[in-house]
């Protein structure tokens, strides 16, 4: 195993060397500067379009804007937000949580092109239904002599999608919250245990489908995000005298890289604390992965536009609050320089620091709505992919294959799982960003015309 681990490492440290970052970071601030920080200047006009204010139940499409987002969010807004603002921190110290920021702040553009992309390229599967995502972008915007690109990510997108790193930390969380200070001894045998009942759950819901899928995580998303949010609060109140420290240290920290203990890049450790940051900054908001287009293209809406800006919200919401939310809870507790855990351990000893016998059960909660939603959504995406590849009639096996990975992910090391989806999230991100990269003018086109549109609207209905 161990081999096996190291091998998954260096494959990840391979694919997200300086041509990703290159496509990655370069192709999204470009298309943020291409599109004169549309995205941003449009920011009242999502929120209405997500509120329902535009909504037509005849449009083509399957789910609501909200619950696009939703499905979105909820693979997002998960383990990541956790355990994946904890491991960044570890490994670089405060400075990652500002390269993070950075990535969501070009992520917001990124998720506006491929999100807008994913409906206006919708193409339609085997059993004819209505289909978005990048694969479908390359089919139908490219044309079928781009189709190899397509199929790589949808190769790419079956590993993506597997729920293992989430499932990992859950079962960390569990043992290390509940089991461990009961007494109870963990091992193998607890964690497969653990696996056996999440693969309950979560066959309940993917075996019903998108309609069922979406449904559910639109109750659950807001309430976790409300939940979370209140409860870090409470830790940031409890420490309020730290928070302006540690908040002007993920600034200063963010180019000294003092802290920083991963592989060097770029010359130095700056360029490693980049790296990471850029790197838990994907996985957590996913943008320029493709796995958000999925879910939005399925948006009930003619308007591609409408829902490039719903989809442009997910990087805000779950990258510069959550995630900054969890970062200055780890920092002001300073449990981030007084233990040796990682993951979601480590989070946890912060919740346990500032809010005692509460903290960390409120915790358990929060990690469970967020990586049993997060289950759901990712299935989703397996689906599409596998129906893209051999077919809708057999798209439902990549769920047998996906609640096997279940047992995996709960019962394999932190290191490797994350390092698994990393690595493929990484090869998800080429063809995602080298379509949208060539289809953006068209973007800005369409852009054009919908607000020429909405202007006249506004007139007529004045």
């Amino acid at each position: 195993m161990a081999t096996v681990d190291n091998f998954i490492a260096q494959f990840a440290s391979f694919v997200w060397g300086l041509p990703l970052l290159i496509l990655l970071i370069g192709g999204g601030f470009y298309l943020l500067i291409r599109s004169r920080f549309l995205p941003f200047r449009y920011l009242v006009h999502s929120l209405q379009v997500l509120r329902g204010k535009y909504d037509n139940p005849d449009d083509p499409g399957e789910i609501s804007h909200f619950q696009a987002l939703s499905t979105a969010l909820a693979a997002t807004v998960g383990m990541g937000n956790i355990a994946g603002v904890a491991v960044a921190i570890a490994i670089g110290g405060p400075g990652a949580i500002f390269w993070m920021w950075i990535s969501a702040i070009i992520g917001m553009a990124t998720k506006f092109f491929t999100c807008s992309l994913a409906v206006m390229y919708r193409g339609r599967d085997s059993a004819g239904e209505i289909q978005g995502g990048p694969m479908y972008v390359i089919m139908v915007g490219l044309g079928e002599k781009w189709k190899s690109l397509a199929v790589f990510f949808s190769i790419a997108g079956l590993v993506g999608a597997l729920p293992v790193f989430n499932v990992n930390q859950l079962t960390q969380a569990v043992n290390f919250i509940i089991l461990a200070p009961n007494g109870v001894e963990t091992g193998f045998g607890t964690n497969l245990i653990i696996g056996l009942i999440l693969v309950t759950i979560t066959s309940v819901v993917i075996f019903g489908g998108l309609s069922r899928i979406s449904k559910t995580v639109s109750k659950l998303v807001p309430s976790m995000v409300a939940l979370y949010f209140v409860s870090v609060l409470i830790i940031l109140f409890v420490n309020i005298d730290q928070v302006p420290y540690y908040f002007s240290l993920i600034f200063t920290d963010a180019f000294a890289a003092n802290n920083f203990t991963g592989d060097s890049f770029l010359g130095g450790v700056l360029g490693g604390l980049i790296i990471l940051g850029i790197r838990r900054g994907a996985f957590s908001n996913e943008a320029g992965i493709g796995t958000a287009p999925m879910a939005h293209g399925a948006a009930k809406t003619n308007e591609p536009i409408r829902e490039g800006l719903v989809a442009m919200l997910g990087p805000a919401i779950d990258t510069l609050v959550v995630c900054t939310l969890t970062a200055l809870a780890i920092l002001v507790t300073g449990v981030w320089q007084s233990t040796d855990v990682n993951g979601v351990s480590l989070t946890a000893s912060a919740f346990d620091a500032s809010i005692p016998i509460f903290g960390n059960y409120l915790l358990m909660l929060c990690i469970a709505i967020f990586s049993i939603s997060s289950l759901f959504s990712y299935s989703y995406y397996g689906t599409k992919c596998l129906s893209f590849l051999v077919g809708a009639d057999k798209k439902h096996y990549y769920n047998y294959f996906y609640v096997i990975s279940i047992l995996v992910g709960a019962t394999t090391s932190l290191s490797m799982m994350i390092n698994l989806i990393d690595g493929f999230f990484a090869l998800m991100a080429i063809p995602t960003m080298i379509s949208t990269l060539i289809l953006a003018p068209r973007v800005l086109k369409e852009a054009t015309a919908y607000f020429a549109r909405m202007k006249a609207s506004r007139k007529v209905n004045s």
